[in-house]
C-alpha cells in the first residue's frame, strides 16, 4: 500500500508532514504505517462527507415542517379554523393518493417517585398471589421495572402493566400511582413520508434516516 505524501491533515513544520496523534504530539507522516494513513483518510473523508448530508437533511426538515406549517395556516384562514390534530398532528395526502406526508408531535415523558410506590404495592401483590399469579404477569412485571442501559424504565411494556385489569386494590392504587407518576417534559415533532404504486397498494416508507435507508 502506498500513500501520498498530501494528507488532507497534514501539519507543515519546517517543510516536513507532521499528523497530531490521540495525545496531541506530532508525529512525522513518513513515520506513520501506510494503513492508518489510509484509514485517517478514509474517516476524515466520511466524517465530511457526513457533516454535508446532515446539515441538508438538517435544512429539509426545517423547510418541510416550515412548509406545512405555512399550509396549515393558509388553510385554517380558509376555513376560519384550526386545520390538524389538538396536539399539531397532520396527515396531508396527495391529489392521487399515492404520496402522504405526516407530522406527528409525540410527548416526552419521565416518570416520578410514585413509580416506586407503585413497585412497592406490585410487589406486595405478587407475592401474596405467588401460588395463583400467572408467571407471564410476573414476567411483564420484570420486564417494566427493568431499566435499560440508559437507566429507563420499559415504557411499552409500563403501558401495557396498565391495562392489565385487576380488582385488588391495592393493584388499582399502583395503577394510580403509575398514572400520577408520568410526567410530561416536553415534546418531539416527527415528520414521515410515505408512496405507494396505486391508491389501493401498501404504503412503503420513504426513509430519510442513514440507519434504516
Amino acid at each position: 500500500m502506498t500513500v501520498g505524501s498530501s494528507h488532507p491533515a497534514a501539519i507543515d513544520v519546517g517543510g516536513a508532514a507532521y499528523l497530531r496523534d490521540a495525545k496531541g504530539a506530532l508525529v512525522p507522516i513518513a513515520a506513520i504505517k501506510a494503513a492508518d494513513l489510509l484509514i485517517d483518510e478514509a474517516v476524515r473523508g466520511i466524517l465530511d462527507r457526513a457533516g454535508v448530508l446532515s446539515a441538508a437533511i438538517g435544512a429539509f426538515k426545517a423547510a418541510t415542517f416550515a412548509q406545512v406549517a405555512s399550509l396549515q395556516e393558509l388553510l385554517a384562514q380558509h376555513y376560519d379554523a384550526k386545520v390538524g390534530g389538538a396536539k399539531g398532528n397532520i396527515t396531508l395526502l396527495s391529489f392521487d393518493g399515492c404520496s402522504k406526508v405526516q407530522v406527528q408531535v409525540a410527548d416526552l415523558i419521565d416518570f416520578g417517585p410514585e413509580l416506586q410506590a407503585a413497585k412497592v404495592l406490585i410487589d406486595a401483590c405478587l407475592n401474596e398471589w405467588a401460588a395463583t399469579s400467572g408467571a407471564e404477569l410476573r414476567a411483564l412485571v420484570n420486564r417494566v421495572f427493568s431499566v435499560d442501559k440508559q437507566g429507563q424504565i420499559n415504557r411499552a411494556e409500563l403501558f401495557m402493566l396498565m391495562r392489565v385489569e385487576i380488582e385488588d386494590v391495592r393493584w388499582r392504587r399502583a395503577m394510580d400511582a403509575i398514572r400520577d407518576s408520568i410526567r410530561v417534559i416536553g415534546s418531539r415533532t416527527y415528520v414521515r413520508f410515505y408512496a405507494r404504486d396505486a391508491g389501493d397498494a401498501p404504503w412503503r416508507a420513504v426513509s430519510v434516516d442513514i440507519a434504516t435507508a
